[in-house]
């Protein structure tokens, strides 16, 4: 099988990468290598896998309309897995126009390229971020998300329904992933696990919002890439009777699929720092805040549909997980 993977040079696009060519897939990987963080750990997560024959990666922006429409009549994709956007709940605050761009109009580009060149399947990332006001838990893909707190919150919910309605109208099969809290080595910089280690490894005070009354769904990397390249081979197929007034909204009578992916049990953001002090054998400096904008209290993943279909199950834990990261850190860093 022939893959498209966007977003190829990030965190979960790197890993995915890497799953696929282990199964023997021709990847074709993209990336605009954007400075929203350091670059150079964006290259090297490249430098992982550009050496593998069946990989090739191009540098472009999914929001560059003629470029990707020349990518895909070149190509002939089988599988589509778009995980490209301008990430960030804070930064969709400072620099909005950023998710306009990527989160939009790429997400546009990338549904036309698939619908105009018989794409199989098209896989993209959707967030938990999308349930937005929700306090009921677990969050449930049958829940209303009809009240995002954050612009990027906002652009997520936006890529589910165009993607809904290129299902309904090209019937090209689509699943959307609600990705929660993903952590692990090679991580992003501007995240939770990452801030924390940096800034406890220098001695930095490290900010911790809503005094640490806050619970997080937090999910290692080979976890979700499992979930990401099973659900892969489960195309959604059209319902005829499917009804709006009795179907759940994560699936439909086109060809369309959302799912969250998690690990499905929520850890108090308390634990988790302590789970990295432990690790590091150093007690955090640390600066207890209020809420900050766009944040929620908890994210927590009922991921029942997604085991039914595809028998994913994470497996690792956060104690396991932590101490990969750790060792990563170490080892990249060389501290």
């Amino acid at each position: 099988m022939k893959y498209l993977v966007t977003g190829a040079a990030g965190f979960i696009g790197a890993a995915v990468c890497e799953k696929l060519l282990e199964q023997a897939h021709q990847v074709v990987g993209i990336d605009n290598l954007n400075d929203y963080y350091d670059v150079s750990l964006k290259h090297a997560r490249l430098a992982n896998i550009e050496h593998n024959e069946n990989f090739r990666f191009i540098e472009t922006d999914i929001a560059n309309r003629e470029q990707l429409a020349a990518l895909f009549d070149d190509e002939s994709f089988d599988i589509v897995i778009h995980l490209a956007a301008q990430a960030g709940v804070r930064y969709s605050i400072e620099n909005p126009h950023a998710y306009a761009d990527s989160n939009l109009v790429g997400h546009l580009n990338i549904l036309e390229g698939c619908r105009n060149n018989a794409v199989k399947h098209l896989v993209y990332a959707s967030s938990s971020s999308v349930y937005g006001l929700n306090e009921k838990t677990p969050f449930e893909t049958s829940d209303s998300v009809d009240h995002p707190v954050s612009l990027y919150a906002a652009t997520k919910k936006s890529n589910e329904l165009m993607a809904h309605s290129y299902s309904h109208l090209y019937d090209l099969p689509t699943t959307g992933l609600r990705f929660f809290t993903v952590y692990g080595p090679w991580g992003r910089p501007d995240m939770a696990p990452y801030i924390f280690t940096n800034k406890i490894l220098k001695g930095e005070t490290i900010d911790v919002n809503n005094n640490g009354d806050m619970w997080r769904d937090f999910t290692y990397i080979d976890d979700i890439v499992e979930g990401v390249v099973r659900i892969a081979d489960v195309i959604p197929t059209r319902q005829p009777t499917w009804k709006v007034e009795s179907g759940t909204p994560a699936s439909s009578s086109a060809p369309y699929s959302v799912y969250n992916i998690g690990h499905g049990s929520p850890i108090n953001l308390m634990e988790f720092i302590g789970a990295i002090e432990t690790e590091l054998g150093i007690e955090a400096a640390k600066n207890f805040r209020e809420m900050q904008p766009g944040d929620v209290y908890k994210t927590f993943a009922d991921t029942d549909d997604l085991f039914e279909a595809t028998g994913y199950k994470p497996q690792v834990g956060v104690e396991e997980g932590v101490k990969r990261l750790i060792k990563w850190y170490k080892d990249f860093y060389k501290v």
